[in-house]
């Protein structure tokens, strides 16, 4: 079953990266502020030491068939793809002003627009070196903040006429949704796909401050591992109206690619507990525990049992896992991997939270009905 999950989601990324490649180039072809997708990551060629950087992601994800750093399975029905942005090289984090009084239309408020939360922030112009001049337009540009949902909509408009011009409105249909993001319906030859788009800042080489990470005396990863990690950077999301978002994906792939040099059983266990999860405690397309936690939980037991021997029971393995999560669950809290005063259940819906809880709770209670 692990397998076949497997091949099938395989399949649809490489379906979705073709359609969502094509559209995105067709709209940097219009705005180059935008690029395709196929430049995503280290495939970027306004980084600074790009072939470099190239060459080592190839080294480490060998033989790995990872997927495109764009792209984050977050349920085999629901995509997250970072559509990286062109012309703000040179980013240096700084001091920003602290308090904002305009709207999204650039009138002025009486009162400040709320802080960013902890994996939030601001983006000033100013925190790159030379950003391009179409940065400061008006249209995606408030007192010197490049605004998100500004950002978002000038996509979207771009977005829709790219289907156009394409001939894909068969296959792609932009999804009605609230707030600052742009969601589409991509056809595949197995199920319709949801795929959230998102305007990405990437940024290599360079390691936010928010992000207090290795901990201390911690055994694992490995100091080589930490720093190979740190260099290919994270990225700024426009997921919100006002802030951006904190992102590591490519950190997050190093560290998955390298789970098991060791020759341990940790991704194994990571798909058995993420087939458990689809399949018995938590199905549907919109899960409220998604591939994304159930990573996130694994680096941190990765983290807390380092040792090679601790991994080399799939059966121990999976149920750790598992009773690790139902913890979560049920505490309604799971730490952020990287910025760990941030709780990723913070918005959770509590009563699938308990449902699920109790759903693992049972298997726990007789893991032979489901693993050998």
């Amino acid at each position: 079953m692990v397998d076949l999950r497997h091949r099938r989601v395989s399949n649809a990324v490489e379906e979705v990266q073709k359609v969502i490649r094509d559209l995105t180039t067709e709209v940097s072809t219009k705005d180059g502020r935008f690029q395709s997708i196929s430049n995503s990551g280290v495939h970027n060629d306004t980084i600074k030491d790009q072939s470099t950087l190239a060459a080592k992601w190839a080294t480490l994800l060998k033989g790995k068939s990872a997927f495109n750093p764009a792209i984050q399975v977050l349920t085999p029905t629901l995509f997250l793809i970072s559509v990286p942005l062109r012309g703000l090289a040179g980013y240096k984090e700084r001091r920003v002003r602290q308090w904002r009084y305009y709207t999204l239309s650039g009138s002025r408020l009486l009162s400040p627009v709320r802080e960013p939360e902890k994996l939030h922030q601001w983006l000033e112009l100013e925190s790159f070196l030379s950003p391009s001049q179409e940065w400061y337009d008006a249209c995606v540009a408030i007192e010197g903040d490049i605004v998100p949902a500004k950002v978002v909509s000038v996509f979207k408009e771009l977005l829709e006429a790219a289907i156009r011009t394409c001939d894909l409105e068969s296959k792609v249909s932009i999804l009605e949704t609230v707030g600052s993001v742009v969601r589409v319906a991509v056809e595949t030859a197995e199920a319709q796909i949801e795929v959230e788009l998102v305007p990405t800042v990437e940024v290599m080489n360079c390691w936010p401050r928010k992000a207090r990470w290795p901990r201390l005396l911690k055994r694992w990863p490995s100091t080589e591992r930490v720093s190979c990690t740190k260099s290919f950077g994270f990225n700024l999301m426009a997921t919100s109206s006002y802030h951006w978002l904190l992102s590591f994906s490519r950190a997050e792939q190093v560290l998955l690619g390298g789970i098991d040099e060791d020759g341990g059983c940790r991704r194994k266990c990571y798909r058995i507990v993420r087939q458990l999860k689809e399949d018995v405690w938590c199905q549907g397309s919109k899960p409220v525990i998604s591939a994304y936690h159930l990573q996130t939980l694994l680096f941190w037991t990765c983290e807390k049992y380092p040792r090679s021997r601790d991994w080399r029971n799939l059966r121990e393995s999976v149920l750790r896992l598992a009773k690790k999560l139902h913890k979560c669950v049920s505490q309604r809290y799971l730490r952020h991997y990287f910025v760990r005063s941030y709780n990723l259940l913070k918005y959770a819906n509590t009563n699938e939270l308990d449902v699920m809880a109790r759903k693992i709770c049972d298997f726990l209670d007789n893991p032979g009905i489901y693993i050998h």
